[in-house]
Order: C-alpha cells, then sequence, then structure tokens
C-alpha cells in the first residue's frame, strides 16, 4: 500500500480549523441572549452585574476571588450561565487572555455571549475578545475520533457600539485564523504534510484569499542553482517546493516587505542525525516559519492590508540515506557563494539562504525572516519570547512593536561581527555553522550574508514554536507564534532609511 493511502495523506485537510473559523458567527448585541452562557469580567471587589445570584461574600465562599484566571459560573433565571471572570487588567493583551479563560472554561458550549468591558475601544475589545475565545478554544482534534472540545459557533458581544464591534470581530476572526493555520500545519503530522502538500495548501489558500503564487518544483530549482534546497533535500524521497506567494494591496501602501520562512516539513537532522529522544517527533514542527507566513498572508485582503507582501516558503524534509550530504560536502547557494557543511542538522539556514537571495532579485524595502532555527536561541530566552536581531535597528524597532501589539514576545540581541570569524572556511565561502557557544548569533551572521545590505530582520522561533502546557489562549501543541505578529508588521510597515 502507497504511504500516501496507508497514512490517509489523499484525503486529510492540513488546516481543518479554517472551516471552524468559517463557520463561527460573531454578532454584535446590545443585549445578551436568553439562553446562553455570558461572560462578565469583574474587579476583585468590585461591582458585580446586577444578574449576579451572589454577592462577594457568596462568592468568596465557593473560591471566587476575581482574581486573574479565575472563572465562577452562576445559574441564571432565563436558563443560561452566568460565568464571571476575574480580571487581569485593563490593556488589550489582557482582555485577551480574559477572553481565553471564558473560553477554556466553556470548552464543551458552542453559544457564548460576551460583555464589552467599555475600557477600550469597542472595536479593539471586541478583536481581543474573538481572538482570545477562538485561539483559546483551538485543539489539534482532526486525527481522533472524538474532538476534545466543542468548536464555537454562535459568540454575542454586547455593546452599545454595534458597529464598531463589527469592524473588531471580523479583524479578530482574521488574526485568530493566521494563527490557526499555522497551528494547524505545525501540528499536522510529516507523513501526512510533504513539501508538495504545503504548496497545495499555498495555492488553494492563494486561490481563496486573492494571492498570486508561484511554485518552484525540484527541476526549477535545479535551474534556479538553489544548492541550498537541493543540498538538503538529497537525502529525502519527497521532492522540495520553493513557494512564492505575493500580496498586491488595491490601496497603495508606503512599501514592499518581503518574508522569507524556514520550511523543513521533518527534521531527523541528516546524517548528523538527532539523538533518539523526545525531539524528534516535536520536528514536525520546523516549518513554523513557513507557516506563520502562510497563516499571515492568507488573511492579507481580509484584513485590508496596504502594503505589498512577497513570502517565499523554503519547504523540504532533511532525512538520512544513502544519497544524503554529508558533513564537509560543499554546496553552491543561489548567486554563486558555496558552503561548507559543517553540520547536516544546520540545514534551516542553507535553505533560507536561497530563498533570502531570491527576495534581494526584486525590488523590496525590507526583508524578514522567520524560522525556528537555532536550540540556541531556546537555550537563552526559553519558550515563551523569541530572538530577534538585525541590520537595521529601525526594522528591528518595527519587528519589535508588532510582537508588542499582538503579544507574542520578541528580544533584541546583537548580531555581533567580531563573531563573523566562526565561519570561515578553509574549502568554501562560508560554514554553516560556527562554535559551541553564541549559536544563535552565528546563524545570524550566516543569514545576513545572503541579504545583499538591505534591510533584514530576522526571528528565531525555535523556543516559541510549541507549547507543553495548556495557558491562556495557547493550547498545548505547536503555538503558530509570528503569525499575527507578521500580520501586524506588514500592516503597519514603513520603509527604513538603511
Amino acid at each position: 500500500m502507497a504511504l500516501a493511502s496507508f497514512t490517509g495523506r489523499d484525503t486529510f485537510d492540513p488546516v481543518p480549523s479554517k472551516a471552524t473559523l468559517e463557520a463561527l458567527e460573531v454578532r454584535a448585541v446590545t443585549d445578551s441572549p436568553d439562553g446562553v452562557t455570558l461572560g462578565v469580567i469583574v474587579e476583585s471587589d468590585g461591582p458585580l452585574p446586577d444578574s449576579s445570584p451572589l454577592g462577594w461574600d457568596g462568592l468568596r465562599s465557593v473560591g471566587f476571588e476575581g482574581k486573574p484566571g479565575q472563572t465562577v459560573p452562576l445559574p441564571l433565571s432565563d436558563g443560561g450561565r452566568l460565568l464571571l471572570i476575574g480580571s487581569s487588567g485593563d490593556d488589550a493583551a489582557n482582555l485577551r487572555d480574559d477572553a481565553a479563560s471564558f473560553s477554556r472554561a466553556t470548552a464543551q458550549v458552542s453559544e457564548l455571549a460576551f460583555q464589552l468591558p467599555g475600557k477600550l475601544d469597542a472595536a479593539v475589545e471586541a478583536q481581543m475578545i474573538v481572538e482570545g475565545a477562538a485561539m483559546a478554544r483551538y485543539r489539534f482534534d482532526a486525527l481522533k475520533r472524538e474532538p476534545s472540545v466543542a468548536p464555537i459557533n454562535e459568540l454575542s458581544l454586547v455593546s452599545a457600539d454595534t458597529e464598531a464591534v463589527d469592524i473588531g470581530s471580523a479583524r479578530g476572526i482574521a488574526m485568530a485564523e493566521a494563527t490557526c493555520i499555522a497551528r494547524d500545519l505545525a501540528n499536522t503530522p510529516p507523513a501526512l504534510l510533504t513539501a508538495t502538500q504545503m504548496a497545495d495548501v499555498a495555492k488553494r489558500l492563494a486561490e481563496e484569499r486573492g494571492l498570486e503564487i508561484e511554485v518552484f518544483d525540484k527541476d526549477a530549482l535545479v535551474e534556479m542553482g538553489c544548492g541550498g534546497m537541493l543540498g538538503v533535500n538529497a537525502g529525502s524521497t519527497e521532492p522540495p517546493q520553493m513557494i512564492k506567494l505575493t500580496y498586491e494591496p488595491e490601496a497603495d501602501g508606503t512599501g514592499t516587505i518581503t518574508l522569507v520562512g524556514k520550511g523543513i516539513m521533518y527534521d531527523a537532522g541528516g546524517l548528523a542525525l538527532k539523538p533518539a529522544d523526545p525531539v524528534h517527533a516535536a520536528m514536525k514542527n520546523d516549518m513554523s516559519g513557513a507557516g506563520a507566513i502562510l497563516g499571515a498572508m492568507a488573511n492579507l485582503t481580509r484584513l485590508g492590508v496596504e502594503n505589498r507582501v512577497i513570502g517565499y516558503l523554503c519547504c523540504t524534509d532533511n532525512r538520512p540515506s544513502g544519497s544524503a550530504i554529508a558533513m564537509g560536502d560543499v554546496l553552491t547557494i543561489r548567486g554563486g557563494t558555496t558552503v561548507e557543511v559543517a553540520n547536516t542538522d544546520a540545514e534551516g539556514r542553507l535553505v533560507m539562504a536561497d530563498g533570502l537571495v531570491l527576495a534581494t532579485e526584486e525590488p523590496t524595502d525590507a526583508i524578514v525572516d522567520i524560522a525556528t532555527l537555532t536550540g540556541a536561541a531556546m537555550r537563552a530566552l526559553g519558550t515563551e519570547i523569541a530572538q530577534v536581531m538585525g541590520n537595521d535597528d529601525d526594522l528591528v524597532a518595527q519587528v519589535e512593536a508588532a510582537a508588542a501589539n499582538v503579544d507574542e514576545p520578541v528580544w533584541k540581541f546583537p548580531l555581533a561581527h567580531r563573531y563573523r570569524k566562526q565561519l570561515n572556511s578553509t574549502v568554501a565561502d562560508i560554514k554553516n555553522l560556527g562554535g559551541a557557544n553564541a549559536g544563535s548569533i552565528t546563524a545570524g551572521l550566516f543569514l545576513e550574508e545572503f541579504v545583499a545590505g538591505k534591510p533584514w530582520a530576522h526571528i528565531d522561533i525555535a523556543g516559541v514554536a510549541d507549547n507543553e502546557t495548556d495557558a491562556s489562549w495557547r493550547p498545548p501543541g505547536c503555538t503558530g507564534f509570528g503569525a499575527r505578529l507578521l500580520v501586524d508588521l506588514v500592516a503597519n510597515f514603513r520603509p527604513t532609511h538603511h
């Protein structure tokens, strides 16, 4: 039996959450519907809604003190429930967290309502509530017989400003979908999402969402001289795919920004085989950078982004076989730079080198890459903060601002050229690996070699791509980190003076 048939690859949809979110109806209402679960945020010892059957003394007697993340369900006379949510604070990120607490506490309920707290602009509040509720409810249940949570079919947002709510909720659905598409792709097992399958998903989303798409297969990559892609792919039976997406806005924005994503569909390490521990099972997420770009770009039209955006998804797997590249081999990247392969498990930078060179070959104002690139980034910053560095302080600052806006934190690292000598090779222009220390910085220095001096920023999401716990709007599994960050970045992008 062919692998595709054995695994169900021929019938599996790698973006199952897209249909769920498209079915979600968000309604702006001035009063909560009868018989549903209504979420209301309360501050400790602050005012309670008139409908609450318990005062603070009664609430404390059942263990509810209004602390952040706390919830308590109370019956209502109309047959519905009042769910009180302890306030996390008054800013947008806190509201997203509170909506997530509400969604997780009602995980088996499909019809919900939420009272806007009225502390921020109604459109912003609606967006945060939809994002938090939808992203917290996400589970990758596509391969289970029974779903672990119920989908949210109907969400009523209670506010006097229904027009603003409609605007904000539409944006919230698009932002949540960007993340959930990225999660779907990263959570999908490698047998069900090959590079070719990734290209098929990209084609479908591009057609539906008004994107231009070109897919460069193995033969095309040979003609293009993309030795990084071809070298990493040499040990695989699955062909590589370089996927180029272009978003042309209806309105003229301030410029063009190009995104380059690492799309290693499964990373065994090549001949530098990874140790036989749980890291192998996690390596289906090594295409999270490419997934974040695809999730983001699929929603640019819906969000009315005014800047032009180009995306390169560098997709292949990295496996060991008799045809795989060996340590000491030399690859020629597009444009002619030769690279000595010091380690076949430092493969992401090899495929991205081709993508970065392609990004420089057409007019663009900036290049931003995103990748699960180095364990060193995770060792330095843990599993909740991504790393950013670049050759342009203004562009890096724009990445930092976007990260803060969507609560996907990044921390700036130096692009320390004093370490560049670690990449010197005696047989090629450059090696793909530096010394034992500063591994994430030397990886950034390697990538910088291929951006031709254009304004560039590099986001390393190795530590934040996967989540072991169920916390706020971040469920267990692949996180989709970076999709909303990229949406915010390209929407607000302004060319720098590099």
